[in-house]
């Protein structure tokens, strides 16, 4: 490469990265950073939970409580939402009781058409799934977990609500754990907008019957199911070794002692979307509307059925982190070769650049003569 260009290039890089990472923007806690630092596992976890998907306090404890369930199965909790103008990466307790005390935080939804506004306002929001997907995808963190993603909502044929969570999903390498999407939402066609943009899905179980959300099975089947996280993470593995910048969904079915019979949820998400559109509400304010909704026809079962999917889902998405990480340490090691003696030593580096060495030489002979001279 010409030297001119080569350090054209090297300036580019560096510019990009000191973008991506502005820390007048974006603030990584210590916690995660250091597990990024050493590839430690890590699961990225949403926001929008907190301040539009649950009640207060049931938000800040099942917030906290996931946190712990990810550190219990060794892997570190990454929290992401705005705070004040700042992209957080990591979340301490006290972020998270501000953040889930809506009526002082006053957060926003912020999918990937709220961020500038968010930022240059400086305030607060709750990330959605293709918020948080954005995020994790920025910092590079692979799995991220949720309770279920947003898709293609019922009626779309008239008014074209799909979510962006798919479209993010479908441009951004990251494995998502979830329980399938929504049950308010249209699951078939959920199914095939993922086909057209190209995600890997797959329901993690013994079968492909692909979950509801608040069922274990919507009656739509999944391209692929995988057995445990072990080969989960070699999916996942595989995936980034030929560099395939869409996402990943894993499907994971609520604990039968929690799910809800699909008929049952189905006719109180009909009420709800009833409701909804005598009210007038849609857009980005439709999904919290019917979600608290279902929880007062339910009596409150579909708020402890989510409660019990997201932690599940939370701990599944900390065990294939982990043997994600171990399946890239075992390739590490691959990568050590043997020499002649049979010892084995580590993969030589591969140095980019060069350097210059200047030399001062000085004279001891008074005459300087060329050869030819006898």
């Amino acid at each position: 490469m010409h030297r001119c260009s080569y350090f054209s290039f090297l300036r580019l890089a560096v510019r990009e990265y000191s973008t991506k990472f502005d820390k007048t923007i974006l603030q990584i806690s210590d916690e995660v950073n250091s597990a990024l630092a050493e590839s430690k596992p890590i699961v990225a976890l949403e926001s929008t939970i907190i301040t539009h998907g649950m009640p207060f306090p049931d938000n800040i404890r099942c917030a906290l409580e996931v946190e712990n369930i990810v550190r219990s199965q060794g892997a570190v909790p990454a929290t992401i939402a705005l705070l004040n103008g700042k992209i957080k990466v990591g979340m301490t307790k006290a972020e998270i009781e501000y953040l889930g005390d809506t009526q002082t935080s006053k957060p926003i939804k912020t999918s990937r058409r709220d961020f500038p506004y968010l930022l240059s306002m400086k305030r607060n929001g709750g990330t959605t799934v293709s918020g948080t997907i954005i995020v994790s995808n920025l910092v590079g963190i692979s799995v991220f977990a949720t309770g279920g993603i947003g898709g293609v909502h019922r009626g779309a044929e008239k008014s074209f609500d799909i979510s962006a969570d798919l479209t993010e999903l479908g441009r951004s390498n990251v494995a998502v754990v979830s329980s399938g999407v929504k049950s308010i939402l249209d699951i078939p066609k959920t199914l095939e907008y993922m086909e057209t943009q190209g995600i890997f899905v797959a329901t993690l179980g013994t079968n492909r019957d692909f979950p509801a959300f608040y069922s274990q099975s919507s009656g739509c089947i999944a391209p692929y199911f995988i057995n445990d996280a072990r080969s989960a993470a070699k999916v996942i593995k595989s995936h980034q070794d030929i560099a395939l910048q869409s996402g990943i969904l894993f499907a994971v079915p609520v604990p039968k002692e929690y799910a809800i019979d699909y008929e049952v949820i189905d006719n109180a998400i009909e009420k709800a979307l009833d409701k909804a559109k005598e009210r007038g509400i849609e857009g980005k304010n439709i999904t919290p509307f019917l979600l608290s909704e279902i929880a007062m026809i339910t009596s409150g079962n579909s708020l402890t059925t989510n409660i019990a999917l997201i932690k599940n889902n939370a701990k599944v998405a900390s065990n294939i982190a982990v043997e994600l990480e171990k399946l890239k340490r075992d390739n590490r090691n691959i990568e050590m070769k043997e020499d002649d003696s049979g010892e084995i030593l580590p993969a030589q580096p591969v140095i980019i650049g060069g350097c210059n060495l200047d030399c001062v030489a000085h004279l001891e002979a008074s005459e300087i003569k060329d050869g030819s001279a006898p």
